[in-house]
């Protein structure tokens, strides 16, 4: 069995353990995602919501995406970091950020999304597969 996926928020207040491995892995160039990063974009690791346990009181917001999709965003409620997101629409999946893992090398992204709206200085893999929005499926 594969070693479980762990982390967190900067504070410890919010712990989380997910068994299995991620359904996709990206970096996100959309503006909600350049906005909550404070940077060009999020990088995100989407598992089965099956194997997801999550410690401790995250204060959630929802946004409503371009495609109409509401996604909600937890953070923590001490030290302010963003750790997750579910979507309403997929009820199935659950979204950490990359950089909340206790091990961030074990984050390998298999495409940039959104890349329509990314920043010439954010200098991604050139090798990674670009999408406009998100790929089907």
């Amino acid at each position: 069995m594969t070693k479980p996926y762990t982390g967190g928020c900067a504070c410890g207040a919010i712990r989380y353990s997910i068994a299995g491995e991620p359904l996709f892995s990206n970096h996100c160039q959309c503006r909600d995602c350049q906005r909550e990063s404070g940077s060009a974009h999020g990088s995100y690791m989407t598992f089965a919501r099956d194997g997801v346990t999550v410690t401790g009181e995250a204060k959630h917001w929802d946004m409503v995406a371009n495609s109409g999709n509401v996604k909600t965003r937890g953070f923590c409620t001490q030290c302010g970091v963003p750790v997750y997101m579910t979507f309403a629409a997929q009820p199935d999946v659950f979204t950490i950020r990359a950089a909340s893992l206790d091990e961030p090398a074990r984050y390998k992204p298999q495409a940039v999304t959104f890349a329509a709206r990314g920043h010439h200085w954010d200098r991604l893999d050139p090798d990674l597969p670009k999408f406009a929005g998100m790929p089907p499926g």
